[in-house]
């Protein structure tokens, strides 16, 4: 429990948002057409928006859990140089977990296109949660 008790929580709520409104972003206005498209989901299937409440909620929890690690990691690092500090740890943050995400595509044989836009969105959002935290540290 020691690496949450100094934790600032309304800093990482704040990231979270941000990070989460990116998503709705994302896919709503850059990339939704070829992202439903790649997914090979049925518009026309009115069970197709079924549960999407919860899942949102459930993407939100774990943004939260997502940007609380990246927390620690600026609570524990001796990161200086603002904005820079937090782009780089966004950065290296992301593309650990864009190959995460991107390994599992492989293994489900999703097209490329699906790889950048879902890994790039945890890039983009990493970066912007670790700027967050580093600049409001």
């Amino acid at each position: 429990m020691y690496a949450f008790t100094d934790l600032n929580w309304l800093h990482i709520l704040v990231a979270t948002i941000a990070y989460f409104a990116l998503g709705a972003i994302w896919y709503s206005f850059l990339f939704q057409k070829p992202w439903i498209r790649y997914q090979k989901i049925d518009t026309s299937n009115p069970g197709a928006r079924k549960g999407a409440g919860m899942i949102m909620l459930v993407g939100f929890i774990w943004t939260f859990i997502m940007v609380t690690g990246i927390a620690v990691l600026v609570s524990r690092i001796p990161l200086y140089g603002g904005v820079l500090s937090g782009l780089k740890l966004g950065l290296t943050m992301g593309i650990l977990s864009a190959l995460a995400i991107s390994m599992t595509y492989l293994y489900l044989k999703r097209p490329p296109g699906l790889h950048l836009i879902d890994g790039l969105y945890h890039v983009l959002g990493q970066i912007i949660a670790a700027i967050i935290l580093v600049v409001w540290k």
